[in-house]
């Protein structure tokens, strides 16, 4: 079971950290066509409602009690509406690498939240792991050819409220009282924060596009944004958080960097530079200090014991 369990884990964590970080590349081709809220509400609403019809043939209980249906609710709104549809808008202004070297910022916001809000001491590996990680964000961000991009600012900006929402919400995730069964939990907040984006999209009169008239490319990305980026890797990323510490979940944000780097090159010619691959190198270091921080931790305090 054990093994099981953990075989679970590493396949939650390859969705969260692969699948996850080729969804800057689809949402950026996406929103070329689609205006950002009614993309973002209609792919969460259609992921919400094929997890309900799969979790029906499944035979799972979808029932759940009003609290929970509010925390659903909360977190759909930080993940969902917010941490995910403003990313979607800021996409018009940013290349998908340059988001999604900001969002690399999360852990060291998740570890600050749980420190103020929480008082959770912060462990040296931890702080050696975001202070690489910083370190190979602005080697990424301060290439001119990244600052000089018109409107960067503002999307910038914005995606930095986004890290909030999301570092916040890992935290609310970890002790609220949520539906049981990961799959349902996720359907839950996929509908919810959905709904949220098409109110927002009507809010502020969106032109929607009708799907006779959206493109291959843009069709195929919303089928890989509601499958694999939806279904799987939410759902995924919904069972870490129950599962292990926010600050391990929050390591997502510096893989999904480089393969978002790695797909913006390849198939929208965004440019990689020596120093972007110097970065990358420096971001991975940083993810290898936070998941290794526990076993570094008890080995000090071994070599203390034997020093004793």
């Amino acid at each position: 079971m054990k093994n099981n369990s953990k075989a679970l884990i590493i396949l939650a964590f390859f969705s969260i950290y692969v699948i996850w970080g080729s969804t800057y590349l689809l949402n950026k081709i996406a929103v070329t066509e689609l205006p950002p809220f009614m993309l973002a509400g209609f792919r969460f609403i259609t992921a919400g409602v094929l997890i309900f019809i799969i979790a029906k043939l499944l035979k799972y209980k979808i029932s759940i009690t009003k609290k929970q249906f509010l925390n659903c609710t909360i977190t759909g709104f930080l993940f969902l509406s917010f941490g995910n549809g403003v990313i979607v808008w800021a996409l018009r202004y940013v290349d998908s690498g340059f988001a999604a070297l900001e969002v690399s910022a999360q852990p060291l916001i998740v570890i600050l939240l749980m420190f103020f809000l929480e008082g959770k001491k912060i462990q040296s590996m931890s702080l050696i792991g975001v202070v690489l990680g910083f370190i190979g964000i602005y080697l990424l961000v301060s290439q001119q050819h990244i600052i000089n991009q018109e409107g960067s600012g503002l999307g910038m900006i914005m995606i930095f409220l986004c890290i909030l929402s999301w570092a916040y919400g890992s935290l609310f995730v970890a002790k609220a009282d949520l539906p049981s069964n990961f799959f349902v939990n996720t359907g839950y907040q996929m509908i919810t924060g959905g709904i949220t984006l098409i109110i927002a999209s009507l809010l502020f009169r969106e032109e929607w596009v009708p799907l006779s008239e959206w493109s291959n490319p843009v069709i195929f990305s919303m089928i890989g944004l509601v499958i694999f980026g939806g279904i799987v890797a939410f759902t995924a990323f919904n069972y870490l958080l129950r599962t292990v510490s926010p600050e391990k979940v929050a390591t997502t944000t510096y893989v999904n960097p480089i393969i978002a780097l790695i797909l913006g090159w390849y198939f929208l010619n965004e440019q990689i530079t020596q120093q972007s691959i110097i970065a990358a190198i420096v971001l991975l270091t940083g993810v290898y200090f936070i998941n290794t921080k526990k076993k570094l931790t008890m080995y000090s305090r071994f070599r203390s014991k034997k020093s004793k």
